[in-house]
C-alpha cells in the first residue's frame, strides 16, 4: 500500500495556506453578494470536491 500524499510544512505554510485563505474568503463573497445561507456553500463545494474524487468502479468483482 502507497503511503498517503501529506503536504510538507512549507507548502502548508505556503500555497496551501493561500488556497484555504482564498476560498474561504470567495464563499464569503458569494454568501455577501447572493444572500444565499451557509448551506447553499457546503453543497457547492461538495460539487467541486467530487470533481477530485476518484471514479470507483462496482463493475470489478
Amino acid at each position: 500500500m502507497d503511503k498517503p500524499y501529506t503536504f510538507n510544512n512549507d507548502q502548508m505554510n505556503g500555497i496551501v495556506e493561500e488556497t484555504y485563505t482564498k476560498i474561504i474568503k470567495e464563499c464569503e463573497n458569494l454568501k455577501n453578494k447572493t444572500n444565499c445561507p451557509n448551506e447553499q456553500v457546503v453543497a457547492l463545494l461538495s460539487v467541486i470536491a467530487s470533481n477530485f474524487t476518484p471514479i470507483i468502479d462496482n463493475n470489478m468483482s
